[in-house]
């Protein structure tokens, strides 16, 4: 009796015939919701080994996910009419501020991408993880749709100054997955494949420019992803170790805690970039095919959010995001398995950090706005 008092109390008329429940109202998708909650404490126990059974950092990383937590669930409580309505302001101030970086940007390990205020430590690059999707989300809403060359180009401006700006901090992952995040959100306006098919012949023709340009760093990467065996010991070293720790867990991996590569330091970043490396090390290929079947549960539901949104701003930006997180977790897998050239991504909800989880949950957070404030929505 107390149950059924407790899901009436919580019940919410939403039309003549729907009723909200307690996770609608309260405005989390509760499968969203789901997928990240398992996905996070898998990632813990995944870190606490690959840290070789480091309490301090596991701690650190709860906290990290507890502050993301909060995060999400305050991005979820503002309607998407309100993120629409200041979209703009949003870019622009996250603009300001990664301009604000090259003058009086923090450095740390020959990389300036912070800004110190206070006791507080702010990277912009990882605002426009959110400010991109959101400005061109509201500009395709506002010139109604389809695109016109005139948008085309205001897009590519948008994508291409903070993506600019990060590269030269130097950031050559995160100004990836800023065009990716803008990218996406082109490609879900109606950008047409022959538009698409002749951006990569550009890019292709510029290549040797492309290449003048890169730092020296970012043109050994490409290098040793070309032929990691041509430095073993060196450059080449990263990658080959983590092939040898993803190879050496068969199908059924070492189990948790018995991981050698990891737990001997053979395994370089075991704890951040490459902690995919030790997953499959210790769970083999089947536990690394059940991760990726948890990351693809999630953006099987952004994709539902997406579908299911009621005007352009909230489809282009539900859709961009979505692909934001597959295209992150997609890269990191990749280049760990030297698939893809290494370029810095960390692993979603699993690599140690606190930055980019923060800007990932509140992405979630966004997304849960979305689809449970749609019925409110009027178009």
């Amino acid at each position: 009796m107390l149950a059924d008092r407790i899901k009436q109390r919580f019940k919410v008329r939403d039309t003549g015939t729907e009723y909200r429940t307690i996770w609608q109202c309260i405005h989390i998708d509760a499968p969203l919701f789901a997928g990240i909650l398992i996905l996070i404490l898998l990632g813990l126990g995944i870190l606490y080994s690959a840290s070789n059974q480091d309490i301090q950092v596991v701690e650190s990383q709860i906290a990290h996910s507890l502050f993301a937590m909060l995060g999400m669930f305050l991005f979820a409580q503002i309607p998407p009419i309100t993120y629409q309505r200041w979209a703009a302001w949003i870019y622009i101030v996250s603009l300001i501020l990664l301009f604000a970086v090259l003058f009086v940007g923090h450095s740390d390990k020959g990389a300036q991408r912070w800004l110190t205020i206070g006791f507080f430590r702010l990277q912009p690059s990882e605002l426009m993880k959110l400010a991109i999707p959101m400005m061109l989300a509201w500009h395709y809403h506002k010139i109604h749709l389809p695109l016109t060359k005139k948008s085309i180009l205001f897009s590519f401006i948008v994508i291409l100054v903070p993506a600019a700006l990060t590269a030269k901090q130097p950031d050559l992952g995160t100004a990836i997955v800023l065009m990716v995040a803008g990218g996406s959100a082109l490609l879900l306006a109606g950008l047409s494949w022959w538009f698409i098919g002749g951006i990569g012949s550009l890019m292709a023709i510029t290549a040797p420019v492309i290449w003048y340009f890169m730092h020296a760093y970012q043109r050994q990467r490409v290098l040793t992803f070309l032929n990691p065996e041509r430095d073993p010991l060196g450059a080449g070293y990263h990658i080959i170790q983590s092939k040898i720790a993803i190879g050496s867990g068969g199908l059924f991996g070492k189990g948790w805690l018995n991981g050698t590569q990891s737990h001997l330091h053979f395994l370089p970043e075991h704890a951040t970039d490459f902690i995919f490396a030790a997953c499959g090390e210790e769970f083999g290929f089947i536990g690394s095919l059940f991760l990726i079947c948890l990351f693809m549960c999630i953006i099987a539901r952004g994709l539902y959010i997406t579908m299911n949104a009621q005007d352009t701003f909230s489809r282009v930006l539900a859709g961009s995001l979505t692909l934001t997180f597959f295209v992150s977790f997609f890269v990191n897998m990749g280049m760990v398995s030297g698939v893809l050239p290494v370029v810095g991504i960390p692993l979603p909800l699993i690599s140690y950090g606190g930055s980019s989880m923060v800007t990932l949950m509140a992405s979630f957070g966004i997304l849960m706005s979305i689809q449970t404030h749609r019925k409110l929505l009027t178009t």
